[in-house]
């Protein structure tokens, strides 16, 4: 940093409790990722990484969830909650506790047992966007020295060509890469898949500087882990996250009620 000053972390018992129930949801999967070729020519052949599938089925994923639950006291949850089919999991921590060290820890931690590399931090507003980057800048080099890499993230931004790069790299590394988004980049949608006028999200639209590609494809076939970060203010929108074909969702919130799949900590 500048100055040869370097910001020191600590981490809290909590913290890490939180990101160790995160993993300790998928016991029994195996380590690993995908590699497949979308493109052969005779010169060329394109490939993309994306995280593996599922070893697990529900039965097994709500029997991890319900240890977990045990463990802490919680009324277990009979059957898993999912987003549109994809397995859905809720992590409650008060404000102010470290939610975002917390799922930063968590995206190192699944790479390390299980080889997950693809990354989706989806947010409310773009002043916690913002935020959420600028938290992953200052925790870059704490987080280097306790796994020995970085994680490559930005911004999800249609509109700055320099992060058009981002969106095409995002599935052609077998790196940690995390695209940071808000909610809006991508919920006007319509039912018929064709995006016109001026409220058009260029998310579904084919872009020139993408090889006439749509991000939404690009980062679908990464099939990202989405971590959402207080989804209690995405309302309807919440619909939309199906569209990133995510494999799977994990909420961190504030604690509210009527929460499946949960898991509390606090400080």
């Amino acid at each position: 940093m500048a100055n040869g000053i370097k910001l020191q972390f600590k981490q809290q018992g909590y913290q890490s409790d939180a990101t160790q129930a995160v993993v300790d949801c998928f016991a029994g999967q195996t380590k690993g990722h995908r590699k497949e070729i979308t493109e052969r020519t005779e010169l060329l052949v394109h490939e993309i990484f994306a995280n593996k599938k599922f070893d697990l089925n529900d039965k097994e994923l709500i029997k991890n969830v319900q240890a977990l639950q045990k463990e802490q006291g919680l009324n277990t949850s009979k059957q898993l909650e999912t987003l549109d089919g994809t397995p859905n999991f809720s992590i409650e921590m008060e404000t102010g506790t470290g939610k975002t060290y917390v799922y930063t820890k968590t995206m190192f931690e699944l790479n390390k047992k299980y080889g997950w590399s693809k990354f989706i931090i989806m947010v409310p507003s773009v002043a916690i966007r913002e935020g959420v980057h600028k938290s992953l800048e200052i925790t870059a080099d704490h987080f280097q020295d306790l796994y020995g890499k970085k994680i490559r993230f930005s911004i999800y931004n249609t509109q700055n060509k320099s992060n058009i790069v981002n969106i095409k790299s995002f599935a052609n590394t077998a790196n940690i890469e995390v695209l940071i988004m808000n909610y809006q980049a991508f919920n006007a949608k319509k039912k018929d898949k064709e995006i016109r006028g001026e409220s058009a999200r260029k998310i579904y639209q084919k872009l020139d500087a993408l090889q006439s590609e749509r991000p939404i494809d690009i980062i679908s076939r990464a099939r990202p882990i989405l971590i959402i970060d207080e989804p209690q203010r995405f309302g309807k929108s919440k619909v939309y996250l199906k569209n990133l074909t995510p494999c799977v969702c994990c909420a961190i919130q504030q604690p509210i009620k009527k929460t499946k799949n949960i898991m509390k900590f606090t400080d």
